[in-house]
């Protein structure tokens, strides 16, 4: 059975790479929600985003409009997000500011993530694509609003 050690190798190594993904998951806290955003971005030294955003919490939608700045950022994208929520005990406790450090180069089609965390302790970590031409990079704020 020469495949046996190749299998345990196998097996190591792929323990040896997700501990890393799973201990990072861990410091986020608990997933509570989802969260599915659009928005628009235009920059021409600070930025200005704004769109609409959609929280699934406990089986139910709350619907939010978003906006924000950037610091740091020229050109203009659209971006579709998605994101996970965490650390959320209540619904009221997603509303507000959350901030981040993060970036975003675009030129017709891009990707990008970010973590963000408000006052209450809500995190949400966020992918994105976007389209469009835009240059970012420094700390960003955005303001979920209920509808």
């Amino acid at each position: 059975m020469r495949f046996a050690p190749i299998a345990a190798v196998a097996a190591l190594s792929m323990a040896t790479f997700a501990a890393p993904v799973l201990a990072a998951e861990a410091t986020m806290g608990t997933p509570s929600g989802t969260l599915l955003m659009t928005a628009k971005s235009a920059d021409i030294g600070v930025g200005y985003t704004w769109g609409d955003a959609t929280l699934m919490y406990n089986h139910k939608s709350y619907h939010f409009s978003v906006s924000g700045a950037q610091i740091a950022a020229v050109g203009f994208s659209e971006v579709t997000s998605k994101g996970t929520v965490y650390n959320l005990h209540k619904a009221a406790d997603f509303a507000g500011t959350f901030a981040a450090a993060d970036g975003e180069a675009t030129l017709g089609n891009g990707l990008g993530g970010a973590v963000l965390e408000n006052k209450n302790g809500v995190r949400i970590k966020i992918e994105s694509t976007a389209k469009g031409a835009r240059l970012s990079a420094g700390g960003q704020g955005l303001t979920f609003t209920l509808k």
